[in-house]
C-alpha cells in the first residue's frame, strides 16, 4: 500500500532539488518506466499515478509524461514515501546467529556476516553492516550498498530506534523501567531508554522488552546490569521500521520497497 504521508524533514538534512533534471532523448529513462522497474506500478498505472500528481522527482511535482529522469541520481517519491530507482541498490535484513562476528571477515577465523553473504561478495556486490551486534546477541542487522543510508541510519543525530528483547536475571519490577528511563550513569556517561515493558516475570528469571535509540557498545547489556538485571539472552527484533518476524537465524531476506521507503523517510533522504 502506497502512504499518504509526507516524508518528516531533519534539520541536518541536506536541502532538497526544487525540481527534476531534464534529460534529453536518448539519455536516461522514461519515469514511468522507472516506476514500474521499482515494483510501485504497471506502466500504464504510473502514468495514472503521474496524472494524478503523487509522484515527484528532486522535491518537485511532477504531470509531465515521458519525462526523462537518470535514475542513479533523481529522488523519486510516490504518495511522499521515497522509492529505489537504482538497480544495483542492495537491501537486506538478516537474523544474525548467536556466536556471530558482526564484521565480514575475522583474522581469528571465527565465524562472521561475511560468511552468510560470501557469495554476494564474490558476485562483486559491496556490502555495509549498519551497526554491530556483539557476538553473543542475535537478531537483526541490516546489510546494504547504500552508503549514505547506512551513515545516517547509525549517526545518532537521526535517532533512529532499535528495540530488543533480553531474558535476565532476577523479576524485575515497575521502578526499574522508571529508572531506565530516567537515565542511569555509565563509565561513558549517563543513558536512556526510550520505552521499557516488562513482558514476563517467573523462576527468578524476567523477559523484557528495551527500545532505545543509542549506539554505545553493548549499551543494552551495560543498562541492565546497571540496575542489578545482568543479561542473559539478548535478540534485536527491530530496527526503525524493519521488523526480524519470525525471520531463522542466519537467514537473508530483502527489504520490501515500503520498508526501504520507511528508512529512507526516519533519516530523510
Amino acid at each position: 500500500m502506497l502512504s499518504f504521508a509526507k516524508p518528516a524533514r531533519h534539520q541536518n538534512a541536506e536541502p532538497e532539488q526544487t525540481g527534476p533534471k531534464k534529460l534529453p532523448w536518448g539519455e536516461g529513462e522514461r519515469l514511468q518506466k522507472v516506476l514500474a522497474k521499482a515494483g510501485v506500478a504497471s506502466r500504464r498505472a504510473a502514468e495514472e499515478l503521474i496524472d494524478q500528481g503523487r509522484v515527484e522527482v528532486d522535491g518537485a511535482i511532477v504531470r509531465e509524461q515521458g519525462l526523462r529522469i537518470d535514475p542513479n541520481t533523481a529522488v523519486v517519491r510516490v504518495d511522499g514515501v521515497r522509492i529505489v530507482v537504482r538497480d544495483e541498490q542492495v537491501y537486506l535484513a538478516l537474523n544474525k546467529p548467536k556466536g556471530f562476528q558482526s564484521t565480514m571477515s575475522d583474522e581469528m577465523g571465527r565465524p562472521c556476516v561475511g560468511d552468510i553473504v560470501a557469495e554476494r561478495v564474490m558476485a562483486g556486490q559491496r556490502l555495509f553492516h549498519v551497526g554491530r551486534l556483539d557476538a553473543e546477541t542475535e537478531g537483526l542487522l541490516l546489510l546494504t550498498n547504500d552508503g549514505d543510508l547506512a551513515h545516517r541510519l547509525m549517526h545518532p543525530s537521526f535517532e533512529v530506534a532499535k528495540t530488543y528483547l533480553a531474558t535476565v536475571n532476577g523479576e524485575v519490577h515497575r521502578e526499574v523501567g522508571k529508572r531506565l528511563r530516567a537515565g542511569v550513569e555509565l563509565d561513558d556517561g549517563p543513558a536512556t531508554v526510550d520505552k521499557f515493558t516488562v513482558l514476563e516475570v517467573g523462576e527468578g528469571k524476567s523477559l523484557v522488552k528495551v527500545v532505545l535509540h543509542e549506539g554505545r557498545k553493548h549499551i543494552v547489556r551495560r543498562l541492565l546490569a546497571a540496575v542489578d538485571h545482568p543479561v542473559i539472552a539478548l535478540v534485536r527484533t527491530h530496527i526503525g521500521p524493519v521488523a526480524l518476524g519470525d525471520q531463522r537465524p542466519g537467514t537473508l531476506r530483502v527489504l520490501g520497497r515500503d520498508e526501504i521507503g520507511k528508512l529512507y523517510e526516519a533519516v530523510s533522504l
